[in-house]
């Protein structure tokens, strides 16, 4: 049972040092006790402590890791139900579906899409993660080639969806080290599959008929000590998944009921047959509150604004993202090219990087770290000011690039042209265009 905050209070050091961010141990402990606060945070805990506080501590919703390597994924390890209140932690994954009866060609295709279907945007590659390879034959040699090709032409995680314990093991048998998610234990072969998970140590999703069947399934696993779980509901109805994950994560949240304290699998592409529908019910399920999101296949023209939705809501909303300070080398510059300068917004980063770059005219682009903040939030907060401008030019290493000395900042800046003269004596100070799209205009007119 989790503990209340007085509990966990009486557990802390009570040193009131204010490293964990909170102002007294006391207001620490009721974070803890309401799961908006992390064990770790704390410097001075005993081992002892923690081992108390282990269930307090944990996150309400637990998280669990699929696969291994650079492109193992984890979800779950929610504490909030609304993204203003903190953060979501971990972005749902997406899942490709390719099925045993589909002929070489198909999965061949499929394999193809998965790997093509990769984009940059403001400095993050996105991209899908898992393939959900289905067993429709019924067939375990079958299922098993399946399995043991997809890991050979991909190194996407793995899901395992088969409702037939033996197919389930034949398709672990070529792939257990992967530490694919076993797809699915029911109430009809809950114990054979436990045994299979628990032989492999690889997470396991339970199926139900409803969220008091699901709650009964993962009691019985976690009293298995089998802890690492997805859990599906069953419904294949848009309003009923809808609302079935809002009451999982009000329950696990808000109820500190741990039986549905676990990320969900969804499933769109047994909800429609159109395409394009599909995508919406899986826009429904990045906002509300999918934790593995299975789609019948990939389209460039619904994946790409899936994952960027799912960038938008998993962004921490109180760290914007952000552009190493530095120079940049756009065109090949030589050191008679213009030297222009930015703040390390990641999105204005990439507007005035994108308009150098189309203009084909050789740079350096010159980012200030402005802790993510824009050129007109960043000047009114005193981060993009002369005296702060100043030193970051002189030693940065640019005057050792080129022979000139000139510097453009953005028109927005342009106040501060004056006190950069000040203090970077002997450079010439150029006011350059408000807009990133005057850009190109600007620098065709340069002249060192």
């Amino acid at each position: 049972m989790a503990l209340t905050g007085i509990e966990i209070f009486k557990l802390l050091p009570k040193t009131n040092c204010k490293e964990c961010g909170d102002p007294t141990c006391l207001a620490f402990a009721m974070k803890l006790a309401a799961g908006k606060a992390e064990l770790t945070l704390c410097p001075y805990i005993s081992d002892e402590a923690k081992e108390k506080l282990s269930e307090a501590s944990a996150p309400p919703i637990r998280p669990i890791t699929i696969g291994v390597g650079e492109r193992k994924l984890k979800v779950g390890g929610e504490t909030v139900m609304f993204r203003h209140e903190k953060r979501f932690e971990n972005p749902p994954g997406f899942a490709l579906l390719i099925g045993d009866t589909m002929d070489d060609a198909e999965v061949g295709r499929r394999l193809e899409r998965f790997k093509q279907l990769e984009y940059e945007r403001v400095g993050l590659l996105l991209r899908p993660d898992l393939v959900a390879v289905k067993s429709e034959s019924g067939d375990a040699g079958k299922f098993a080639s399946l399995v043991e090709k997809v890991r050979q032409n991909s190194d996407a995680s793995l899901i395992l969806m088969s409702d037939q314990p033996d197919v389930l093991a034949a398709g672990l048998k070529v792939s257990a080290e992967a530490k694919p998610l076993v797809y699915a234990a029911t109430k009809d072969n809950l114990d054979a599959v436990s045994a299979l998970v628990k032989e492999n140590s690889c997470p396991v999703a339970v199926k139900a008929s409803g969220l008091e069947e699901l709650s009964k399934l993962t009691t019985k696993l976690t009293e298995a000590g089998i802890n690492d779980i997805a859990i599906d509901s069953g419904s294949r109805t848009v309003r009923q998944a809808f609302e079935d994950q809002v009451i999982i994560r009000s329950a696990a949240l808000a109820k500190k009921f741990r039986p549905l304290g676990f990320p969900t699998i969804t499933f769109p592409c047994e909800m429609t047959d159109d395409p394009m529908k599909e995508a919406i019910i899986a826009s429904m399920f990045v906002a509300k509150y999918g934790g593995i999101i299975v789609l019948s296949d990939f389209r460039g023209e619904s994946l790409f604004p899936l994952l960027v939705q799912r960038m938008n809501i998993y962004t921490d909303p109180q760290r914007p993202l952000a552009t190493t300070e530095g120079i940049y080398e756009i065109n090949n510059p030589n050191e008679s090219s213009p030297v222009l300068l930015t703040t390390n917004f990641s999105l204005t980063y990439f507007i005035v990087s994108g308009e150098i770059e189309n203009s084909k005219v050789p740079a350096y682009l010159l980012v200030k770290d402005t802790e993510g903040l824009s050129v007109m939030t960043a000047w009114a907060a005193g981060k993009f000011v002369a005296d702060a401008i100043g030193p970051f030019v002189k030693k940065c290493g640019i005057a050792e690039k080129v022979k000139h000395q000139k510097l453009i900042i953005p028109g927005y800046a342009a106040a501060e042209s004056g006190g950069l003269e000040e203090e970077l004596p002997g450079w010439e100070i150029l006011v350059g265009p408000r807009e990133g799209a005057h850009i190109p205009a600007y620098l065709k007119s340069w002249k060192a």
